[in-house]
């Protein structure tokens, strides 16, 4: 597919109500919480990749994670950053590029919920090398994305599960790929991959 147009998540961030935003969801997505029970994960240092809200951090520091969320708008970290501490909760928010990352290793898990499907064939290869050399050996990375069976249009890349294969192989072992939906402000839910991956 042509080259999506994305939005500059800067002004994004900064003008908008993060509460109107496609993605937006007040809990832990459905998917994650799925996988959290179902390989038995109840600890470990977490990185919330493209936290955007905030939200998904949130939900993982309630539960007793240790939680880094990165975001490469300072503005969603800004506010991100002050909804946690009206909870009360220790989240540490920082601006970064995960393309370019400063953040350092080991982590347990790694959320991602809509980063890796904004990244153009060519960007990919460097995400999987540096999501890779943040997870300790064993690490999951928990995935969501556009699936290849949401009908063509604005938004990110689409993908099937074969490209998942070819672009996270063998750096990964494929866990888990699964048909599922993104749940969030938008109608209908727009059809999504839910992947785990295993380091």
């Amino acid at each position: 597919m042509d080259e999506p147009k994305l939005p500059d998540w800067e002004t994004l961030y900064r003008d908008q109500d993060v509460e109107k935003m496609p993605w937006f969801t007040p809990v832990l997505d459905h998917d994650f919480a799925e996988a959290l029970e179902r390989f038995k994960v109840r600890s470990g240092r977490v990185l919330d990749l493209g936290t955007g809200p905030g939200t998904q951090a949130i939900a993982l520091a309630e539960l007793g994670f240790g939680v880094v969320a990165s975001d490469i708008s300072g503005s969603a970290v800004k506010k991100a950053e002050a909804l946690a501490k009206k909870k009360g909760l220790a989240i540490r928010f920082l601006e970064d590029d995960i393309l370019a990352t400063k953040l350092t290793a080991p982590f347990d898990i790694v959320f991602d919920r809509g980063i890796f499907h904004i990244f153009p064939p060519a960007k990919r290869a460097d995400y999987v090398r540096n999501v890779g050399g943040l997870l300790r050996e064993g690490g999951y990375l928990f995935l969501k994305c556009f699936s290849d069976q949401e009908p063509p249009g604005e938004g990110p890349y689409r993908f099937s599960e074969e490209d998942i294969r070819m672009s996270f192989e063998p750096v990964f072992g494929i866990r888990v790929v699964r048909a599922s939906l993104f749940k969030g402000v938008r109608q209908p839910d727009p059809r999504a991959l839910f992947c785990v991956l295993q380091k």
